[in-house]
């Protein structure tokens, strides 16, 4: 049986020893399309990664207004103004996402994506299948921190206990999505939605709205209420002043699951953290937008992914330094 010593000598050579991620190589080029809350992250990271390149941002109004962040990269309307782009970050919108995607990736450019609304993914999937194979490109969907990193998480708790039950418990914090979404709304002038997490994997939906002049509270409420991303939770719509004075982009995850590994019961697997909710969807995105470069031609989720892949540099030094 190996010592203590010899079991804190593996943990620090587990920690201290890098593998060696700066080898020439040929640096994947990305274009970052959306200049958003995500978008803005997505630069930060691809800035900080070893093998990226940023071909450029795709803007709406391209480089006018261009913030002073931006002074080095070229800021265009359409990605086909950029050369060499190799994968498409999608920053956008969820509902944006697949609009996006079919018109790049019949350019030859790979596209990842943080589409979230869980109920619509299996089908999204299907949509950009055919189109990917066809152009021999690959697609990446749903590729934030839930559903994504979070369901990489999930399925690796429900093969160890192949029997059971799986809670996700979301928050408190800021939803992107559900603010997005609510932002849309007839009415509204901007808006914050708080995921705030009552047990068990059920959530209470915190909306706060700042509204547009004439507008009305129980419309905006209304139409809240019905749309899918607040359906099927409880959902408490609160008109504020500043929505900038309540907001922050904090959240956190609580997974939890129980159930059987083989015969055995009472096995109890927690997964926990707190989070920036914008910084880390544009790392996960930054990290699969690299892994869409070693995939066959597809659309995948995450799930699908070899977890090594999301790493940069050499299989088989992360085989040595991780396993």
């Amino acid at each position: 049986m190996p010592s203590f010593h010899d079991f804190a000598l593996s943990l620090h050579n587990i920690t201290d020893k890098q593998p060696n991620i700066c080898k020439k190589m040929k640096k994947i080029r990305a274009a970052v399309v959306g200049y958003g809350n995500i978008g803005k992250f997505v630069v930060e990271a691809l800035e900080a990664a070893p093998d990226f390149e940023i071909a450029g941002i795709v803007r709406r109004h391209g480089a006018e207004n261009k913030p002073a962040e931006l002074a080095q990269y070229d800021v265009v309307k359409d990605i086909t103004e950029l050369k060499d782009v190799d994968v498409a970050i999608l920053a956008t919108p969820t509902r944006s996402c697949e609009e996006y995607a079919t018109k790049i990736l019949p350019l030859g450019i790979n596209t990842v994506d943080s589409f979230d609304i869980h109920t619509s993914i299996a089908q999204y999937r299907q949509n950009l299948m055919t189109l990917c194979k066809q152009h021999g490109r690959v697609a990446v969907i749903a590729a934030g921190w839930d559903p994504g990193s979070d369901s990489v998480v999930r399925t690796l708790m429900e093969s160890l206990a192949p029997k059971g039950i799986s809670y996700t418990n979301f928050g408190p914090g800021m939803s992107m999505g559900h603010s997005v979404c609510v932002r849309s709304k007839a009415g509204v002038k901007d808006a914050l939605s708080l995921t705030v997490p009552k047990g068990e994997g059920i959530h209470r939906r915190m909306v706060y709205v700042e509204l547009e002049d004439g507008a009305s509270l129980d419309e905006v409420t209304k139409a809240v209420k019905a749309d899918p991303y607040f359906a099927n939770d409880e959902t408490y719509v609160i008109a504020v002043p500043s929505v900038d004075a309540v907001k922050d982009m904090g959240h956190g995850v609580n997974l939890v699951r129980k159930g059987v590994s083989g015969k055995t019961q009472n096995q109890r697997f927690e997964f926990n953290m707190s989070i920036n909710n914008p910084a880390l969807t544009a790392q996960v995105l930054v990290n699969v937008a690299r892994a869409s470069m070693r995939q066959q031609p597809g659309c995948y989720t995450m799930i699908e992914l070899p977890v090594v892949d999301l790493l940069p540099g050499d299989r088989d030094e992360w085989v040595a330094h991780l396993v």
